[in-house]
């Protein structure tokens, strides 16, 4: 099942949480997985391509300002990858320019966020993309 709710039924994502700050990290996941939803981390862009090559997400909650590889390359990186569908790639991050809003955009990000992000806002925003994001 996918985030939301429609009538009673629950839509349940899978959520990759990409950020390197680890107190930022656990509590993002936190805050999904009190939601309902199915969360795993990475701290890095390659550990991000790698689950999410694993573990197709849902949704992944992608940080710009990664180690080893920057979010954007991630984001380009994950949409390479072969499958029946791509995660719905949301930047969650402290870049805010309009050169970084745009950046995301040329590469395929569907929303970037600046943080702090407000949790329910956060929740209200993955429950309106459940179209996007349903199983089929």
């Amino acid at each position: 099942m996918s985030a939301g709710t429609r009538g009673r039924e629950v839509w349940r994502m899978r959520v990759l949480v990409v950020e390197d700050n680890a107190a930022v990290a656990a509590s993002m996941a936190g805050f999904l997985r009190t939601a309902g939803h199915e969360v795993e981390v990475a701290a890095d862009g390659p550990s991000a391509i790698e689950a999410a090559r694993d573990r197709p997400p849902d949704v992944m909650l992608l940080d710009l300002g990664l180690p080893r590889m920057d979010g954007w390359q991630v984001a380009r990186r994950v949409q390479e990858q072969p499958g029946p569908k791509r995660p719905l790639l949301v930047a969650v991050t402290g870049r805010g320019a309009e050169q970084d809003r745009r950046r995301s955009e040329e590469v395929g990000i569907d929303l970037h966020l600046t943080k702090p992000v407000d949790p329910g806002g956060l929740r209200w925003l993955l429950s309106r993309f459940r179209s996007v994001i349903a199983d089929d």
